[in-house]
């Protein structure tokens, strides 16, 4: 007798230029796994970017702001939003509007890759919403903006406490919390003592402070002295993409925007327009951010299943593609993480 397989309602934002093409191949690298382990995937598609402005004039259409509120759940690939004047960014909109105050993005390295950190695992948790990413700006007078740098108590607090919850439910040791509170006292300053206080509740795990300009040198001298940096918006992204090259780029990495209602999985790379429709994206950084969802939709058999092919694509090596010193492409590396799903070989 079949298992009645469990479905999950997912909303799929598959994006412009190479979105569509690594969307697919996670897509089909989802369905092979969870064929395996009893999980079913309802996908509904919405354009929003580039695309869906195309179609309905519109950078993200009611129907994907509707779809995301009953799922709760998106994956997304890159979106292209048009620079400087014109929309707002895709990325910051959707954040805002369900409200997903926590970035988590995870730095670890993929076995094969030859990179200057090898064993590198640190995990940056930074706060979403507000800071200069509040995008409060006018101009005062002519040749003169201001922009606005909000920080709150209740959004320090909350991002502290997801930070620390998450240190004591996996086991990390150690926090950072990332600053410029030498030179912006008030704003900085105030950050600082919302992690203090969360810091009291959480004895086992050490709590330290590094300026971020520091914090930049120290990640390049010795990235291993870090667990958990805790930032505002504009140092955690900046601190993201730095952290990202240690283990072979922003190609590699995943990303989870988490609220306490709704959730976006997406890759934080570009849309890549120059190689759109060629068959050489590199899907690893999306698949990784369903690794992600699959856990937060409590799926760890199936997110287990995805991480040990894919990881063991790479250990081979033999089936890479461009980016990584390989020859393969899209798809070829999508086949190869299922190939190697339902033969999987021990690590070495």
């Amino acid at each position: 007798m079949t298992a009645t397989k469990k479905t999950h309602r997912i909303t799929l934002i598959a994006g412009d230029g190479i979105g569509p093409e690594v969307s697919g191949a996670v897509v089909k690298i989802l369905e092979a796994a969870g064929a395996a382990t009893g999980v079913a995937f309802d996908w509904h598609p919405y354009d929003a970017g580039a695309n869906a402005f195309e179609k309905t004039g519109e950078y993200i259409p009611k129907v994907l702001y509707d779809s995301i509120e009953k799922n709760r759940v998106a994956l997304k690939g890159p979106v292209t939003t048009p620079v400087g004047g014109g929309f707002a960014s895709i990325n910051v909109t959707l954040r805002k509007k369900f409200e997903l105050f926590a970035n988590f993005r995870p730095v670890k390295n993929l076995p094969g890759l030859k990179t200057k950190y090898p064993g590198l695992d640190l995990v940056i948790v930074r706060e979403n919403m507000e800071d200069l990413y509040a995008g409060l700006e006018h101009e005062v007078v002519p040749g003169v903006v201001q922009a606005l740098k909000i920080i709150t108590e209740k959004g320090s607090t909350r991002i502290a406490k997801f930070a620390f919850d998450y240190a004591r439910k996996h086991g990390r040791k150690k926090i950072h919390a990332i600053h410029k509170a030498n030179i912006m006292k008030l704003s900085d300053g105030l950050f600082l003592r919302c992690c203090q206080t969360v810091a009291k509740d959480f004895p086992e795990i050490a709590y330290h402070e590094h300026i971020v300009d520091n914090t930049c040198m120290q990640l390049v001298m010795n990235p291993y002295q870090y667990d958990i940096l805790l930032t505002e918006n504009l140092y955690g992204d900046i601190l993201s993409d730095l952290c990202s090259a240690f283990v072979g780029g922003l190609g590699l990495v995943p990303g989870a925007n988490l609220g306490t209602e709704c959730a976006i999985f997406e890759a934080v790379h570009g849309s890549a327009p120059d190689i759109a429709g060629k068959d050489m994206a590199n899907p690893t950084a999306l698949l990784q951010s369903a690794v992600l969802m699959l856990h937060h939709i409590d799926e760890p058999a199936t997110a287990e299943r995805v991480q040990a092919g894919l990881e063991q694509v790479y250990r081979e090596g033999k089936t890479l593609t461009k980016d990584v010193g390989g020859t393969s492409g899209t798809k070829a590396f999508a086949d190869a993480v299922v190939e190697a799903m339902e033969a999987p070989v021990a690590a070495a």
